[in-house]
């Protein structure tokens, strides 16, 4: 299995990267990002760093030829390039929405484009896996209370990737997990500050080992749901670093 990971330096994704080095099942991990990948730190047993190669863009709106012929014959990707909500607060939301959004869709059609030229026939078909968030609205006719115009537009997001999907049924798979809070063991204000968001929001938390071994899992053995919640995430995550262990 050749897995492509998204923005691939991120939080996240450096600990997908990580994990995914020891699985056996993952033949190839194509790192896409903005400056190139080296292996995270810490490797697991069993790992296999030679797995891993960088592709680096210039930007996420644009896939030169190169590029595609790399991401060839990769079956599944996990997405994770986004503007947090925090960091948006500071942006213009047009380059917010460049970001979230249209990198988002562009990605997935090159990524489709090089699956479908570099896949044989009867190749599985493209699973590809969005990062969203909990809060976010699909729902354009809602107002959510909390950031509302971002709310909304990754939830539009979320219903444009599965659109696509349902556009190329059979040849693509997709599914959205929508984690809440992604804390981390060691540090210490991230989770002081998820049990505040919890207690005065409601809002959830999930460990970034946690949310990484559940997307692995699901991106590998195929979608138990639609959308992937936090509890699920918490869920399916737990399971599967234990029996990893």
């Amino acid at each position: 299995m050749k897995l492509i990971v998204a923005g691939a330096s991120g939080f996240v994704a450096t600990e997908i990267i990580r994990q995914s080095l020891s699985i056996p099942k993952v033949s190839s991990v194509i790192a896409i990002a903005r400056r190139p990948v080296s292996t995270p730190s810490n490797l697991g047993q069993g790992a296999d760093a030679s797995k891993l190669h960088s592709v680096v863009l210039d930007n996420y709106g644009n896939y030169p030829d190169d590029a595609i012929r790399q991401l060839a014959g990769a079956d599944t990707c996990i997405w994770t390039v986004a503007i947090t909500p925090s960091k948006s607060r500071g942006l213009d939301f047009d380059e917010v929405r460049r970001v979230c959004q249209e990198y988002t869709l562009v990605g997935l059609r090159a990524i489709f484009k090089a699956h479908s030229e570099g896949g044989s026939r009867g190749a599985p078909p493209l699973r590809f896996l969005y990062m969203s968030g909990t809060a976010t609205e699909r729902d354009q006719n809602k107002t959510p209370s909390w950031m509302p115009e971002y709310c909304l537009m990754r939830g539009e997001t979320e219903t444009q990737v599965l659109a696509f999907a349902a556009e190329h049924k059979g040849a693509v798979e997709a599914c959205v997990a929508k984690p809440g809070l992604i804390t981390a063991r060691g540090q210490y204000l991230k989770t002081i500050f998820a049990m505040v968001m919890k207690y005065v929001m409601s809002l959830p938390s999930v460990d970034v080992a946690e949310i990484s071994a559940a997307m692995l899992h699901e991106i590998i053995h195929g979608f138990e749901k639609e959308p992937l919640e936090n509890h699920d995430l918490v869920r399916i995550g737990r399971q599967a670093l234990t029996i990893a262990e």
